[in-house]
């Protein structure tokens, strides 16, 4: 018993080992498909739409026969007395006769089955439950946009730290290089100390930047776990790199293409609202319409000093019952007039909502196609200046180990260098980033 129970624990620790261990390997199409799936936001959208299924059946079920039972039992520990006038029973006019009327104990059971005949209100509830269920929808398809753009864009952070983090080391090399053969010759008598310094310093430079860059990094994988739905701390490992994304998401048909800004995600979920007032107004009026409910029940009863029912001889008086309800609204105080009032102006404003939105939508597209067609231009131009500033930093490092150029003009060179790195990664960012943003405002994913 003792071995199986240290196998069976050397089991859940490898298990657990294992697990932890574990890595995921995602392309963005894998990532993408693997968050709309997992990411916590999504799960819960799909839940609303599961919730507004059931919502709709409740509804339904409500003008579906309802059918309740109920048992009740009754013991007298004091009877109720009333008094008869006694001369009923031969006695003096005037006098009273003390009688306890009934069983000291009594029990019934009855059943009863009610039906909706005509409401109003439940018709106009199973229009509502439709809208609603409607809304559940268009939200749904409005997180997984959401959520979407939130993982392409955690993906490309990733891309964009990990490639930081190689440039910058691929510069701390260069310059450690640089700055061992300048203090050769330094030591050797000729170059001057400064030569040496300033090295020095755009190497201090980097050091820190590459140490930033570096946790950067780690919180950006930790970002993307997040939004996948994955513990903090999963090893995770991206098979895309930033350069093919970039190529991928740089499409300048996109900016000429005709937007249907009825496919908006954000005007159909703004249409739904217009839809919903008007459900509530047609709700508001209806309650001034007659309901009509029927009903039939029945049931027996039994009556005993003692308690005998559950005895075989006991004798049992069944009774049945059926009838039909009508509840007819005549007068409110004017409450029903302002509650259709009020439903009317709340109707008005969902109108110009729609209409606002629309509008909105319409500025916000065009200026979405504008960012983006300007982050392809400017990623071109990024592109020009890190190979201009690669040759400019080229040939004033040849020159500076020539003699011909100071430490100074060299260090200026590599600063343009670095900073030409930087704004080139940025720029291959922010094609992607623009064109996903588009894409989400449109309801147009290409992933």
């Amino acid at each position: 018993m003792t071995k199986k129970i240290i196998l069976l624990f050397i089991l859940t620790i490898s298990v657990r080992v294992f697990s932890q261990e574990q890595t995921n390997n995602f392309s963005l199409q894998e990532a993408i498909d693997y968050a709309l799936e997992n990411n916590r936001t999504a799960k819960n959208a799909t839940r609303e739409i599961e919730a507004a299924e059931k919502l709709k059946w409740e509804t339904i079920s409500e003008g579906l026969p309802q059918i309740s039972a109920k048992v009740n039992y009754q013991s007298w520990l004091k009877q109720q007395i009333s008094l008869i006038p006694a001369e009923f029973f031969g006695g003096n006019p005037g006098d009273f006769a003390e009688i306890a009327f009934g069983t000291k104990q009594s029990m019934n059971a009855s059943a009863q089955v009610e039906q909706k005949l005509f409401d109003g209100s439940y018709l106009v509830g199973l229009q509502s439950v439709k809208i609603y269920l409607e809304i559940s929808n268009n939200a749904k398809i409005k997180t997984d946009l959401e959520v979407r753009k939130a993982v392409i864009n955690a993906y490309g952070n990733v891309l964009l730290a990990e490639e930081s983090v190689t440039i910058l080391e691929r510069n701390k090399s260069a310059l450690q290089k640089n700055l061992n053969e300048i203090t050769k010759i330094y030591e050797n008598g000729f170059e001057e100390e400064e030569s040496v310094e300033q090295l020095q310093i755009t190497l201090s430079n980097v050091e820190i930047a590459l140490k930033n860059t570096t946790r950067l990094k780690d919180l950006a994988y930790q970002m993307l776990n997040i939004i996948l739905g994955l513990d903090l701390n999963t090893k995770s490992i991206l098979t895309d790199n930033l350069e093919s994304l970039t190529s991928q998401f740089t499409e300048l048909g996109m900016l000429n293409s005709d937007e249907n800004i009825e496919n908006v995600i954000d005007y159909r979920i703004a249409e739904n609202d217009l839809i919903s007032k008007e459900v509530l107004l047609k709700l508001e009026k209806s309650k001034a319409l007659p309901t009509l409910n029927a009903f039939l029940n029945g049931g027996y009863a039994g009556y005993s000093d003692q308690f005998t029912f559950t005895n075989k001889n006991e004798k049992w008086f069944g009774s049945s019952l059926f009838g039909i309800n009508m509840n007819i609204p005549l007068f409110s105080s004017g409450g029903r007039s302002a509650a259709t009032q009020r439903a009317k102006i709340n109707l008005e404003k969902a109108k110009d909502d729609l209409t606002e939105t629309e509008q909105k939508l319409k500025l916000q597209i065009a200026s979405a196609k504008s960012e983006y067609q300007f982050t392809i231009e400017s990623l071109e131009n990024k592109k020009q200046n890190l190979q201009l500033a690669e040759r400019i930093e080229a040939k004033n490092q040849t020159k500076f180990f020539e003699g011909i150029a100071s430490s100074f003009d060299l260090r200026q060179a590599q600063l343009q260098l670095y900073t030409a790195q930087q704004e080139y990664l940025q720029s291959m960012f922010y094609v992607i980033s623009k064109k996903v943003e588009l894409e989400t405002i449109l309801n147009t994913p290409s992933y």
